[in-house]
């Protein structure tokens, strides 16, 4: 198996340094960019299995050039390195589909062990399965494709997306357990992740609204329910 190959874009010039030789050591392929303009310019050029990003940068922030990154290649891990602990950071980072975020300073065994999930879940998510659909309202969800089918047309799916559509279609007017949800798509019920499912269960509540007989309702301090009713 090839060894999975990180951007690291870092304009600190020895945090930098120290990234990528730490991140070589531990067995990974490392590019490293001093700012967002030559991230950007790397990414366009090759194949990544991961994205780490500072936010603030100078020619091109991490926020944009994560933006940017996810219109080309919508479901590439990105984890945001930061030296700002603010809560508009992260929610600006889980709006544009970020995997991870960590607060400088930040040790290397925690920085290891965060990608390592990232790289776990995201190549699970990868792996061939066989043809399934799941059909409940006026929508068919190809799961093997990505996509799930409505009213008003098809709607292309992340990884996570297609991933908690097809956990909350397998368990249609039943409680699924948020913990249980978390561990199983995110790999752990962490505040980050519990933040970042909220974000994605918005996402497809949007998608959900073409068809009146389906929603998702929260039990609060339990989990969420996908309701089909008849019509």
């Amino acid at each position: 198996m090839s060894k999975a190959k990180l951007l690291v874009v870092e304009d600190d010039p020895n945090l930098g340094d120290i990234l990528q030789e730490y991140l070589q050591m531990k067995g990974y392929d490392t590019i490293l960019c001093r700012d967002g303009e030559e991230g950007w310019n790397k990414f366009k050029k090759d194949k990544y299995d991961l994205c780490l990003l500072d936010i603030m940068m100078p020619k091109k922030d991490g926020f944009t050039l994560a933006k940017e990154i996810k219109k080309v290649q919508e479901d590439l891990p990105i984890l945001f390195l930061t030296a700002k602990n603010q809560k508009d950071d992260i929610i600006e980072g889980l709006k544009i589909g970020a995997d991870d975020y960590l607060t400088k300073p930040f040790s290397m065994e925690e920085l290891l062990l965060r990608i390592t999930a990232i790289l776990r879940r995201t190549q699970k998510s990868t792996e061939v399965t066989p043809l399934k659909t799941y059909t409940f309202g006026d929508f068919v969800l190809h799961y093997d494709e990505q996509y799930i089918e409505g009213p008003e047309g098809k709607h292309k799916l992340t990884s996570k997306e297609n991933e908690l559509i097809r956990l909350l279609a397998s368990e249609i007017n039943k409680l699924v357990n948020r913990s249980h949800a978390l561990k199983q798509i995110w790999g752990d019920d962490s505040y980050f992740n519990a933040r970042s499912m909220d974000v994605y269960l918005s996402k497809i509540r949007k998608i959900l609204k073409d068809d009146p007989k389906v929603q998702i309702i929260t039990v609060h301090g339990e989990g969420f329910k996908l309701i089909v009713g008849e019509g």
